[in-house]
């Protein structure tokens, strides 16, 4: 069993930065991917990043490339969101994810979610 808890979510001015972290406790392996996902109000949850413990491998959705970084601390178990240039249609509920496995971007794909966390980008 793995339990996740995100930490973060706040307001945030657009342009500023935001860094989102994922604490994961209980049996997790090397063999796991972590993913952070999105949604906003009326909206289905997006995949938003993604990355694989046993390889480093990560990947993110086109609308956060060259903006949000995704990243782990082993030592810690914990994974992190960096965002900067946050825009207005960043608003939304990121949640933190894991699945035994490779990276997908089904969110019905994962196994285990955090509660979530707001993030509030004003114009």
């Amino acid at each position: 069993q793995v339990q996740l808890v995100e930490f973060g979510g706040g307001l945030v001015q657009a342009g500023g930065s935001r860094r989102l972290s994922c604490a994961a406790s209980g049996r997790t392996f090397r063999s796991y991917t972590m993913g952070w996902f999105r949604q906003a109000p009326g909206k289905e949850r997006e995949f938003v990043a993604a990355i694989t413990w046993n390889s480093g491998f990560t990947d993110y959705a086109d609308s956060v490339k060259g903006r949000f970084t995704i990243s782990g601390d082993i030592a810690e178990n914990t994974v992190y969101l960096q965002m900067n240039s946050l825009k207005p249609e960043d608003t939304a509920v990121y949640y933190c994810a894991a699945r035994f496995g490779t990276v997908r971007h089904d969110r019905y794909q994962y196994d285990y979610w955090g509660q979530g966390t707001h993030v509030t980008v004003s114009s």
